[in-house]
């Protein structure tokens, strides 16, 4: 089974259940967010429907006449069986944000096309999925299948497309159904006496099973690279999705890499230098970014990535804000980052995309969080700023010392230039003394070998 969003599917209707742990403005902007995650696929929201249920754990999810409803909506292609009844929302409870969502995303019981998707802002098991299937008539997802068809479609480096293809498998595994010629149907030759369900499910836990171990090579190649990288100063942006992480690592480093205004466009680690160079180099490293609910297997996948994170010497949490909901958000990269141990590093709140602010917002934001940097990245000023900053806290890291280089000694003083900052030269009769600012690995190796010359 291939979670594949087709391209014959263009209108999207989404569905929120309510609960008493889940509702109000909590459920206003996770359906907010809902409907930029399916734009991102290509869908068009055309439209929204909500009830308020107990739980999200009902065998049809909605009551029966909020289904009847919605198989309206979708033109009664399927059988409408009788289930339990929800409580409607009033249309006030649950109203998006529109300047969230496509403009022509209308509300509750107004007039729109006829959807060809159905997207519930929840997680469905395996027979809640086919059970409303079957009664609408339509593909239907749940939150977990968009943002892992996300993760798939955006995937470039062979880590990232390992990582969520094993995700991927969880997700489907679970999810495979019978062929339509029945459970009697037998496989012959290779597999015989078993069912095509079967033969896929074993299908799937071997290509998981090689999956993991391709994974477990690739991580110790990645953890070869880190460890050749832990001499230097390393700096992570981390943060929610779209937050503009990846327009920060351009202006700071002027590399190209990926800028995009959409969700999860960057799932790869990218590491580069930061620009203008320093002595010794500054690394800094764009890590994936994070969103409410995400898939737990997408975590446990991506921990070797987010190890960016958890190697650096400062993280920048980057919000955007001009987002209303950006503490909350806030909150989740926090919730994320102590799940794969990252706690004692130093950080720096950035809120970024100032340009979108009010001069009035700037000031309450930094009232409200006077230790963070207001920044965008469309303003040089701003960028030089947060380029200074990065580098005061890397030299405070860094250790004074005097080195003697010998004018015999071929190579060394170049070898000092490019890998250290060189504070203070003094020529003598016999040797150049040179005061020098370094992390103390490298100084003590420089040490080691001016003993041996």
């Amino acid at each position: 089974m291939q979670l594949t969003a087709k391209k014959s599917l263009n209108h999207a209707l989404l569905i929120s259940i309510c609960t008493p742990q889940f509702k109000g403005d909590e459920a206003t902007e996770s359906l907010a967010e809902l409907a930029r995650l399916v734009t991102t696929l290509g869908f068009k929201v055309v439209g929204t429907q909500s009830q308020r249920q107990s739980s999200t754990k009902k065998i049809n999810v909605l009551g029966l006449g909020k289904l009847a409803e919605i198989a309206q909506l979708t033109g009664n292609k399927g059988v409408i069986e009788d289930g339990e009844e929800g409580e409607y929302l009033a249309d006030e409870e649950l109203t998006v944000n529109p300047s969230a969502v496509p403009l022509d995303m209308p509300s509750d019981n107004l007039p729109f096309a006829c959807a060809d998707v159905v997207v519930f802002d929840c997680d469905l098991s395996p027979s809640q999925l086919r059970n409303v299937e079957n009664q609408l008539g339509v593909e239907v997802f749940d939150r977990t299948g968009i943002i892992i068809e996300i993760f798939s479609r955006h995937a470039r480096t062979k880590t990232a497309k390992l990582q969520v293809e094993i995700a991927r498998l969880n997700y489907v595994a679970p999810r495979l159904r019978e062929s339509s010629c029945g459970d009697k149907e037998r496989q012959m030759g290779k597999g015989a006496g078993e069912t095509t369900l079967e033969l896929n499910r074993r299908k799937v836990r071997d290509q998981l099973a090689e999956l993991k171990r391709e994974l477990v090579s690739v991580q110790h190649e990645m953890k070869g690279r880190r460890t050749q990288r832990s001499e230097l100063f390393c700096v992570a942006l981390v943060g929610y999705t779209n937050a503009g992480k990846s327009s920060m690592m351009r202006a700071i480093t002027g590399s190209d890499v990926l800028s995009e205004n959409k969700l999860f466009a960057t799932l790869d680690t990218t590491v580069r230098a930061l620009f203008p160079v320093t002595q010794p180099r500054i690394l800094v490293s764009d890590t994936v970014g994070f969103i409410k609910k995400l898939p737990h297997d997408l975590v446990a996948s991506f921990h070797s990535t987010l190890a960016e994170a958890q190697d650096a010497s400062l993280l920048l949490y980057v919000v955007d804000a001009s987002d209303p909901s950006f503490r909350s958000q806030l909150d989740v990269v926090h919730t994320v980052l102590n799940e794969v141990g990252v706690e004692d590093s130093k950080k720096l709140l950035i809120l970024n995309k100032s340009d979108q602010l009010e001069p009035e917002q700037q000031q309450a934001l930094m009232e409200e969080f006077p230790d963070a940097m207001m920044t965008s990245t469309l303003n040089p000023v701003d960028v030089s700023k947060l380029h200074k900053y990065i580098v005061d806290v890397a030299q405070q890291e860094m250790i004074e010392d005097e080195i003697i280089v010998p004018y015999t000694a071929k190579g060394i003083i170049g070898e000092i230039r490019s890998s250290m900052s060189v504070i203070k030269e003094e020529y003598e009769y016999s040797h150049i003394k040179l005061t020098v600012r370094s992390n103390s690995i490298d100084l003590a190796r420089l040490k080691k070998r001016m003993l041996n010359l």
